[in-house]
Formats: C-alpha cells, sequence, structure tokens
C-alpha cells in the first residue's frame, strides 16, 4: 500500500485521475487504456506504474497483455479522510464568516 503523500502524487495530474475514473467500470488491457489519450501507450503505461505504486491500481500480465484494475479503497480513503478534516475546517470558517457578515448587516 503507498502512503498519502504517493497518493496525491498520483491524483495531481488529469490524465491518471482519468485513468482511475476509466477503471472505475472494472478491470481494461492497457491498450485499451491508452486508446482516448494524445499519448503513447509507453507514455500512458508510466502513469499507470505511477497509479500501481501509489496503491491505487493494480496490474496483472496475462500472456503478452498487461491487465489493469483499481485496488482496493484504501488507500484513497486515507486521503479521503485527510481532505475531509479540512473539509470541516473550512465549513466552520465560513459559518463564522457568515454569522459576521449578518451581524454587520444589522
Amino acid at each position: 500500500m503507498g502512503d498519502l503523500n504517493s497518493t496525491f502524487f498520483a491524483l495531481s495530474d488529469e490524465t491518471r485521475r482519468a485513468i482511475l475514473e476509466s477503471l472505475a467500470t472494472g478491470e481494461k488491457p492497457l491498450g485499451e487504456l491508452a486508446r482516448p489519450f494524445d499519448m503513447t501507450q509507453t507514455a500512458v503505461s508510466q502513469h499507470v506504474r505511477l497509479l500501481e505504486k501509489a496503491g491505487l491500481v493494480s496490474i496483472e500480465k496475462r500472456g503478452r497483455v498487461r491487465h489493469c484494475a483499481l485496488n482496493d479503497v484504501g488507500n484513497l480513503e486515507a486521503a479521503f479522510g485527510w481532505i475531509k478534516n479540512y473539509e470541516q475546517f473550512w465549513s466552520s470558517a465560513l459559518d463564522r464568516l457568515e454569522i459576521e457578515l449578518k451581524n454587520t448587516d444589522d
């Protein structure tokens, strides 16, 4: 399992996020994953390897074809938990701001 830093690094790129979205519908061969992108299959493969290193996907070679699948959501849950802490912070800050703004209207 990857750590929080590698998870956020993996999620920081729109191509890798798109790969994860594609894999959310099920396992896919690498060639199929690469099809919608305007880059070589080798470049997509590098993105997939980074996602694998972060623990977000798994790669299984069957014959000559590499198949990619989402891993369990453990790493994404850890990232969500970290973000959730800040959601609570900002929600409280915005609630306080709203109260202050209402008080200045009076």
